[in-house]
């Protein structure tokens, strides 16, 4: 339903491909992101980071990890605010503080070393975004990227098992996932991350950046 009221919206990627866009919000986060890293690099995967301006100012050095290791970022606000319980002129203002962090982390060695860097892409934490809101940010060149997939891994009243599930069964090429590199989310994350790398890999899936299809 709300792919078809808001069509303009990115929620998946049209492809014949074996491509699955992995995407991790709310980071960086010290207990949670390195290992995040270092798991995607063991299949070679690639993702989109959503980042919370606030949280790349506390933590710039992974920051740093996440674009010298070619993953591409996206915009999350600078306080992840609800887009419902907020005017479109003050949340389009965290919008643009967000983004000049985002663009006053960029180094010379993560220009050389990352093939993606800072995007145009901006996902409204918990999904709330009011159609005005929606329309004024469009108007300034973002895209706004929804999903298709969500792993439901921050929910603690949620068994692990069925968190790596929502994601096994409902993923088909080109899916949008979400993710979180948070503490919150950590428990079933690290969970159900790896099997889902390995699960798709071993089909012949390979796990892009949203930046390259977008």
């Amino acid at each position: 339903m709300a792919k078809k009221l808001f069509p303009n919206y990115i929620w998946d990627v049209s492809t014949s491909e074996k491509v699955i866009y992995l995407t991790f919000d709310d980071g960086p986060t010290p207990e949670i992101t390195h290992w995040t890293l270092d798991v995607l690099k063991t299949y070679n995967a690639k993702a989109t980071f959503f980042c919370i301006g606030n949280n790349i100012e506390k933590h710039p050095e992974i920051f740093q990890n996440i674009l010298n290791a070619g993953h591409a970022i996206g915009n999350h606000t600078q306080n992840h605010i609800k887009g419902w319980k907020t005017k479109a002129k003050d949340y389009l203002k965290n919008i643009e503080l967000c983004e000049t962090i985002l663009k006053s982390q960029i180094t010379d060695s993560s220009i050389v070393n990352s093939n993606a860097l800072i995007t145009n892409l901006f996902r409204p934490p918990y999904g709330q975004i009011t159609p005005k809101q929606g329309n004024e940010l469009m108007a300034l060149g973002y895209k706004i990227v929804m999903w298709d997939v969500l792993s439901f891994d921050w929910e603690e009243s949620i068994e692990k098992e069925n968190c790596l599930n929502n994601v096994i069964t409902k993923t088909i090429a080109g899916s949008i996932i979400v993710f979180h590199d948070s503490i919150k989310a950590s428990r079933n994350m690290q969970y159900a991350l790896p099997q889902v790398l390995k699960h798709f890999s071993e089909k012949g899936y390979c796990f892009k950046a949203l930046n390259t299809a977008v």
